[in-house]
Order: structure tokens, then C-alpha cells, then sequence
């Protein structure tokens, strides 16, 4: 996708509770040097606007929007909805698409840049990653920022945004399922799902690797 042509904005989700991981929360853990939000913030480079909806992170991220929804752990669709609302905020003007990304998935480049080769020739509402095996993840999708605003606001009038799953809140968009490529949609749910990806539980070293850009974390609610 030529960035010129097709512009987007990103919406990182990173505040879940972490159930299954006693808590820990994802955005903190390290793979491969490097924190599963510095990940899901290098998948998304090149938007042209980028929240980060969670926790503040320990490091300094600049140009980067953080807010939380409200209330705290209303789901992904209330998270989605309050992204879009801190981007409108601070943003001169809205990109015609937005990059929907849970931080949980540390490959999950790979399958972005295969998204956006896919919107360009895509028709409707956006593309939706999908593995070799058939399942979908829509936390991982690029969609027209106009039909995601809609959809929030239509369930909102319905008092079903909070708590509301991302599933209902894609449910009147005609999205494209894209296939992508093997693991890069694998997430981390358990400790098990950690260590299948080489995660460690010991291992967090929150150093930001070498290839991360140094930035300053810019706050905004």
C-alpha cells in the first residue's frame, strides 16, 4: 500500500486485564528485545496518526496519543470507539483508513504488510487478517475509519458498546478476510502461548532493542 495513496491511522489496543497471565500485562513483555507494544507501535510505522489505548507504558513513546476507555476494561469495541475519539481530538483531520492492532501478537508485521498490499485492490469496508487455517482475527485489520466511527456510534446508541465484543462492532461492515502469513497472528494469551513464542516469564527486560526509535511518550486524554 503506497502510504501516500492510501493513508491510515492506528489504534493499538493494550489494556486487558491479563487474566490468564496473573496480571502481567502483555504490552510489557519482551520478545526478541523488544516489548510487544514496541512491536505492535513498528508493525503500525508509517500512520499517519497512532494511540496506544492502555496503561502508560515504562518507556517514552512521542507523537504516540495514549487514553483508556471508559469505563477501564469495557472491552475492545469500547477501546476501538475510544481510539477513534482521541485521534479525532488531536489529529488536524482523519486518515480515510485505521489500522485496528491488539499488542499481543509479536509477529504481527508480517501480517500488516500483507494487509495493506491486499487494501489497495479491496473493495468495502477493509481487509481482516486470517490464518492458513481459517480463523479470523479481527484485531488485527485495516478498515475505513468512517464505517468503524458508525458502527461505534450505533452501538453506543444501543448502550451495547461496553462490553461489547470487536465482532459486533465490525458486524455491519463488509470486510475482506486476507489471508496471511503462518504465526504472524499467533497471540499471547497464557503462559503457555508465551513460551511457544519464546517469551519467557523471566525475562522481561524492558530495554528498548537497538532498531526502536527513541520517542516521548505524549499523553492525552
Amino acid at each position: 500500500m503506497e502510504e501516500n495513496r492510501l493513508p491510515f491511522d492506528a489504534v493499538i489496543l493494550a489494556g486487558g486485564r491479563s487474566s490468564r497471565l496473573g496480571g502481567v500485562p502483555k504490552q510489557d513483555l519482551v520478545f526478541h528485545h523488544a516489548t510487544l507494544l514496541q512491536r505492535a507501535l513498528a508493525a503500525s510505522a508509517g500512520a499517519a496518526g497512532t494511540v496506544v489505548v492502555g496503561p502508560r507504558p515504562e518507556f517514552s513513546l512521542p507523537g504516540v496519543i495514549l487514553c483508556r476507555e471508559e469505563p477501564e476494561f469495557a472491552g475492545p469495541a469500547a477501546a476501538i470507539s475510544a481510539g477513534l475519539e482521541a485521534l479525532a481530538r488531536h489529529c488536524t483531520s482523519a486518515s480515510e483508513y485505521t489500522l485496528v492492532l491488539a499488542c499481543d501478537m509479536p509477529l504481527v508485521q508480517d501480517a500488516v504488510a500483507v494487509l495493506k498490499e491486499a487494501l489497495v485492490p479491496a473493495k468495502g469496508d477493509g481487509v481482516m487478517a486470517r490464518s492458513g487455517d481459517g480463523t479470523l482475527q479481527p484485531l488485527a485489520g485495516i478498515y475505513r475509519t468512517t464505517g468503524l466511527k458508525k458502527a461505534a456510534e450505533e452501538l453506543a446508541s444501543r448502550g451495547t458498546l461496553n462490553n461489547g465484543s470487536v465482532r459486533s462492532l465490525l458486524a455491519s461492515l463488509e470486510v475482506q478476510p486476507v489471508t496471511v502469513p503462518a504465526g504472524s497472528t499467533a497471540d499471547v494469551d497464557t503462559w503457555d502461548d508465551a513460551a511457544a513464542l519464546g517469551i519467557a516469564a523471566g525475562n522481561q527486560d524492558k530495554k528498548p532493542g537497538p532498531a526502536q526509535p527513541q520517542l516521548t511518550w505524549e499523553a492525552r486524554s
